[in-house]
């Protein structure tokens, strides 16, 4: 608690005005000091290499840079990436978070090449880096970013059209080449299209791909890159294990249905995320994925009859997660007096989840928001795991 009070004074130890808490830090261990400077963000830390000799030593430490976020610190411009990169950044970043000037009123380019190929030489552990509002049409293509990349994720960036081509040839002997990245997450990239999903297909070590809020995809555009068998063997996005597609609704776009285009297959797809506007058109081409082993629907809301169709099919499913979903109480329509199949449509209640008279007098439970959904998908996928994560149960009036 007593360091923000001295990150804005200069003080030394040998000095007589020096504050008690340097003067105690004195006598601490480097890995105790190390462990409290931990805690302070990027901006203070730089303040407390200010503090005395000692804690200017301290504060290179890589051990405190290994992962660094520079998403709340306001009005960083490319004069401190600098300063950051050459005297505090090395090969102990990990992850690094930062800010762009997209939707600041000062504008101007904020990455540069020569700042990417600085980060990509000094830091050769950077395995994750996320940009925020950042503004990418200076550089010419994703090469130019970190090699040692493994996780990249965009939320808020502007890209030009060629910013996800791969200019290098595929290696001849068949192992992995060109761009290292296996997990890619863009999430409110409008100017993300499906030109740009296209020249996905040519990274050989993507298997992670999250779309959220990607208005400009559409069913075509990825159709067009399923695994698929083709003349060559498989084609498109053919190491793709997870994939995940989310609209949770803006106004001003309208939405295009894009997991329409899960009905071409992708071989190989073992995990699917569908989430909003995404999941009543993803859940009729959910039967189509013969691979498909996890299934995750968020932020929507289902009803039971909807579930029920859609995962009787889904018989090598091995777990299935609700996230925020609203469900709808099952609706039994009337009977009409002279109209046959009643004890046909009674039966086939009974096999997906039991009588619903009983439901009525039993408590839901906040894991388990609708018992009949879980005894419905019990009997269709006996082998499945459920999740119930903040879900709820809509109430009518009546």
């Amino acid at each position: 608690c007593l360091i923000p009070d001295v990150l804005d004074l200069d003080l030394h130890p040998s000095g007589s005005s020096a504050s008690p808490f340097v003067s105690f830090s004195l006598s601490l261990p480097c890995n105790i000091l190390i462990d409290v400077l931990s805690f302070l963000s990027v901006r203070e830390l730089v303040k407390a290499g200010r503090v005395c000799k000692r804690w200017k030593r301290l504060v290179k430490d890589q051990r405190l840079w290994r992962h660094v976020d520079l998403t709340t610190w306001k009005g960083v411009t490319s004069r401190i990436l600098w300063v950051l990169l050459r005297q505090y950044l090395g090969c102990g970043l990990r992850c690094l978070r930062l800010r762009g000037l997209l939707l600041s009123a000062r504008g101007g380019s904020f990455l540069s090449e020569s700042w990417l190929k600085a980060l990509a030489t000094k830091c050769p552990r950077l395995s994750k880096l996320y940009l925020l509002h950042a503004d990418l049409r200076s550089l010419s293509s994703c090469q130019l970013l970190p090699p040692s990349l493994q996780v990249l994720e965009l939320r808020g960036c502007e890209l030009p059209r060629s910013f996800f081509n791969q200019a290098l040839p595929t290696s001849p002997l068949g192992t992995p080449s060109g761009i290292p990245i296996e997990t890619l997450v863009l999430n409110n990239v409008p100017s993300f299209t499906d030109q740009h999903l296209q020249s996905l297909t040519s990274w050989e070590r993507l298997s992670r791909l999250e779309l959220r809020d990607t208005f400009r995809i559409t069913a075509n555009g990825l159709r067009s890159c399923a695994a698929k068998d083709g003349i060559c063997g498989v084609e498109g996005l053919s190491r793709l294990k997870f994939l995940e597609i989310g609209i949770t609704g803006r106004q001003g776009y309208q939405s295009q249905m894009a997991s329409l285009g899960l009905g071409a297959g992708w071989l190989g797809l073992e995990e699917l995320s569908l989430g909003g506007k995404e999941v009543g058109p993803g859940l009729l081409c959910a039967s189509r994925l013969k691979d498909l082993k996890r299934l995750r629907l968020w932020a929507c809301t289902l009803s039971e009859m909807q579930i029920v169709r859609s995962c009787r099919m889904l018989r090598g499913l091995r777990r299935l997660e609700f996230l925020d979903v609203s469900f709808q109480p099952r609706q039994c329509p009337p009977v009409l007096e002279g109209e046959g199949g009643g004890e046909e449509e009674q039966g086939s209640e009974e096999a997906a989840g039991g009588d619903s008279n009983n439901d009525e007098n039993k408590t839901l439970d906040v894991n388990d928001p609708i018992p009949s959904v879980r005894r419905s998908l019990a009997v269709l996928l006996p082998s499945c795991t459920l999740v119930f994560t903040n879900c709820s149960v809509q109430i009518n009036a009546d």
